[in-house]
């Protein structure tokens, strides 16, 4: 078990070093993202560029380059190139409200992901299922911010009910959850539609194995039936699509949904960044996901391996 808890902890380092590697590459070969060019600003003559190029080392080979960005990052003293501020900071101001969409968002998707899962699998053929399953099909087409801005003019602006957006901060507790509601549901709607068909298909093949006869040979209830064997073993792969998708939102992936209701996230200064082809908030946004992703997904392998020991044979 050690082995294979080392095993997972090391490839989980070498995929880190990776995605960084890979987007530090990308962002030097976009054409005209010279770095020094958006530090010095439109105004700045061949002098003062090269003398910026000399101090943040981008005269140095690519690999210097790299290595010095990546040192910064991991001593916490990593600065954008545009605005001159600690990346780490900014982060950090940006989270409170990443983790509460995060949160909100995440335990409306899986709880309705769940719902809607069981209800068409019950139902399967029936009008419940079909009226489901186009809700599902509409949710899964429909961006965020097609969703975000309906919901911005025709519950905030027009009805009045909502903040129009922004964050409120959780020490006014009601303020927070109006300002959050709209962009909790808008969030989840994508999920709730995946959800909800996965686990439909995961129960449908799951009822028609033979320790689901057997119970029912048992005299067990159909509901009996449903929770004790057929939903339990169905929620194994939802489980670990939420933490995977929960722990990408934290890393950043909610840009769109953040960016419309304007909550300041993490999401937000991503999007803000790759326009201004930061570099530095970038890399770092994107080791967060990466890190907060492959962590949960290495967790999911160990409980796996310690429940089933023909994983860790085949890990």
């Amino acid at each position: 078990m050690a082995r294979f808890v080392i095993r997972r902890l090391l490839a989980a380092v070498g995929v880190l070093i990776a995605i960084s590697v890979v987007t530090f590459l990308i962002f030097q070969a976009i054409p005209n993202g010279d770095p020094a060019q958006r530090i010095g600003g439109r105004t700045a003559n061949a002098a003062e560029l090269a003398l910026i190029r000399h101090e943040w080392g981008f005269d140095k080979p690519i690999y210097v380059q790299y290595i010095k960005t990546m040192g910064k990052i991991l001593s916490g003293t990593v600065v954008s190139y545009s605005q001159n501020l600690n990346v780490l900071d900014q982060i950090r101001q940006g989270l409170p409200a990443t983790l509460s969409l995060a949160i909100g968002a995440g335990i409306i998707w899986l709880g309705l992901g769940i719902l809607f899962g069981v209800i068409t699998a019950v139902r399967a053929g029936r009008f419940a299922d079909r009226a489901l399953t186009v809700l599902a099909f509409i949710g899964v087409s429909s961006p965020p911010f097609f969703l975000g801005a309906l919901a911005i003019y025709y519950v905030g602006y027009k009805a009045n009910i909502i903040p129009l957006g922004g964050y409120s901060s959780l020490s006014h507790p009601w303020s927070w959850f109006k300002h959050l509601i709209a962009p909790w549901l808008v969030l989840s709607v994508l999920f709730i539609g995946i959800y909800s068909r996965v686990l439909r298909s995961t129960i449908l093949d799951i009822q028609h194995e033979d320790y689901v006869r057997t119970a029912r040979a048992k005299g067990l209830s159909e509901r009996q039936v449903m929770v004790r064997h057929i939903l339990r073993n169905s929620l194994i792969p939802i489980i670990s699509l939420w933490g995977l998708d929960f722990a990408q939102v934290i890393g950043g992936g909610a840009i769109l949904t953040e960016s419309v209701f304007n909550l300041h996230g993490v999401g937000q200064f991503a999007a803000q960044s790759i326009q201004r082809l930061d570099v530095p908030p970038v890399l770092v946004i994107t080791m967060l996901t990466a890190f907060f992703v492959v962590l949960l997904g290495a967790l999911v392998d160990v409980i796996y391996a310690f429940l089933d020991p023909r994983i860790r044979l085949s890990g």
